[in-house]
């Protein structure tokens, strides 16, 4: 059947709530209450659906929260530079042959992007 593997309408896919969170919490640049993260969430989630996320992701280390009179103002852990390194570099370890993980890898990053991992390796700015 023919979009059989999309989700429903106003569904959202799996990990996709919270990664707008995340996205919320990155944007803001300082912590925030779930309130604040809910209103900058696509959809309209409800308050505590917002609040199990942010939960979650307390548990899972991604972010750390602090009381602030009867609830929490929650920042994620790492920038979302740092997010995406971390996960590239869980993939690694559990990837099997690291040598071809990293060849694949290498091997299918555009032209640009093979580039500036050169420079970053020889230890180059960006510019």
């Amino acid at each position: 059947m023919a979009g059989q593997d999309r989700p429903a309408v106003g569904r959202r896919a799996p990990g996709e709530l919270e990664s707008e969170v995340l996205a919320a919490l990155w944007a803001a640049g300082e912590p925030i209450g779930a309130g604040t993260v809910r209103e900058q969430v696509a959809g309209e989630p409800a308050y505590t659906t917002v609040l199990t996320i942010l939960t979650r992701l307390h548990h899972k280390g991604l972010v750390v929260r602090t009381r602030a009179g009867r609830s929490h103002l929650y920042a994620p852990v790492r920038d979302e530079a740092g997010q995406a390194a971390a996960g590239m570099r869980e993939l690694l370890e559990h990837g099997g042959d690291r040598a071809a993980v990293l060849a694949r890898f290498v091997s299918e990053l555009p032209a640009e992007d093979e580039k500036l991992l050169e420079q970053l390796l020889r230890g180059q700015s960006e510019d």
